[in-house]
């Protein structure tokens, strides 16, 4: 499909949409699965052959009915209203916005977002998300071949402070946090905790502790909030932006070139005019 054209117009829908983002989210307390369609539809990059990634193509029947994205079809529904009020919005750039606000409204840093992501129809084969019941191994080859680091899987991995997970969907049950509808740091508190009696420590959870090499961020998290926040929106945007280059940088670029060509001509004919002005009848002895 073609890429949008991001002009004022658009950016200026964009702002629309995620103001209706924002109370949809808020009224329907639904911003863990809008943010768990967010990362399901961006997760599925692949740096190497450049498949997959953030581009809408969650919401093909085909790709909802992948086990990992079981019960994603709510979340997709409920963007559906927002899509039809806001036609001219990429389901790509949509369900990324959705993500963002996501965090936001419940509390959580504010992610730059930058519009312009094309919509596919092609739908990447399934087992390219996370298997919860893996462990460090699993994750590296999955974030790896996102082309992401250690560092961005555990400060992900901390998004899930919001929600719980469902039986009926993934096999697993409860929340990972005692305030599942606040995105704070205390899903790296609780990690250290150990087991905790009604909140959920899914394997590729425990792996975070156990691991020499991820340990070390979730002590930072677990620490400092202030720097969880910081690292989870640079993340954030990272994963929701694989595959994907905005062309307003590139508009840009060139707006600037033009600008300084224009400068340029502007300062050569003014000069003309003087060395004109200097030679002609009006010049005093």
């Amino acid at each position: 499909m073609a890429t949008p054209v991001v002009d004022a117009e658009y950016v200026k829908e964009i702002e629309k949409t995620r103001r209706d983002l924002r109370a949809l989210i808020s009224g329907k307390n639904c911003a863990p699965i809008m943010l768990r369609l967010a990362w399901h539809d961006a997760g599925t990059y692949d740096a190497k052959t450049k498949t997959g990634g953030p581009n809408g193509s969650i919401r093909n029947r085909k790709e909802l009915s992948h086990s990992a994205n079981n019960g994603l079809q709510i979340a997709v529904d409920l963007c559906e209203k927002v899509k039809a009020k806001h036609p001219k919005i990429t389901y790509a750039d949509l369900y990324q916005l959705a993500g963002v606000v996501a965090v936001e409204v419940t509390g959580g840093p504010s992610i730059d977002f930058v519009p312009g992501r094309k919509d596919s129809k092609q739908s990447p084969e399934e087992g390219r998300l996370p298997d919860a019941k893996q462990g460090a191994s699993h994750l590296r080859e999955i974030f790896y071949r996102m082309g992401l680091s250690d560092k961005d899987i555990v400060v992900l991995s901390g998004g899930h402070t919001l929600g719980s997970a469902h039986k009926e969907r993934s096999g697993f049950d409860g929340p990972w946090t005692k305030d599942p509808l606040k995105f704070d740091n205390s899903y790296f508190v609780e990690l250290l905790k150990g087991d905790t009696e009604g909140l959920l420590k899914l394997p590729t959870d425990k792996v975070l502790v156990g691991d020499l090499k991820f340990r070390p961020y979730v002590e930072r998290y677990a620490k400092d909030e202030d720097a969880f926040f910081e690292d989870y929106a640079v993340s954030h945007k990272k994963l929701s932006e694989l595959g994907f280059t905005p062309r307003t940088a590139k508009k840009s670029s060139r707006l600037k070139s033009a600008q300084c060509a224009v400068g340029v001509l502007a300062a050569v004919s003014v000069a003309i005019v003087v060395a004109i002005l200097l030679k002609g009848p009006y010049t005093r002895e």
